[in-house]
């Protein structure tokens, strides 16, 4: 049950995320939902690092949604789309 919630929780982040972020990034439903779960863990990851987190606590929806964006744009600029 908790692996569904967190897809779920991804899959809002990462249409979140991909609001905010300008231009077209086309991606399925799969690949936002991943999107948002890794910006999840990104999150928790450098606020773990930064000591705003303890080990073993999630990150909030704003530090997610960041970490999405941030992956989104690295993604972006992978795959070559960053130079419009």
């Amino acid at each position: 049950m908790q692996l569904i919630g967190t897809l779920i929780v991804g899959l809002i982040v990462g249409f979140i995320a991909r609001a905010l972020k300008p231009g077209n990034d086309s991606m399925g439903w799969i690949m936002t939902a991943l999107l948002g779960v890794a910006g999840s863990f990104l999150a928790s990851y450098v606020g773990i690092a930064m000591g705003l987190y303890e080990a073993g606590q999630p990150a909030g929806w704003i530090a997610s949604v960041i970490g999405a964006v941030v992956i989104l744009f690295a993604y972006s600029m992978l795959r070559g789309k960053g130079k419009d």
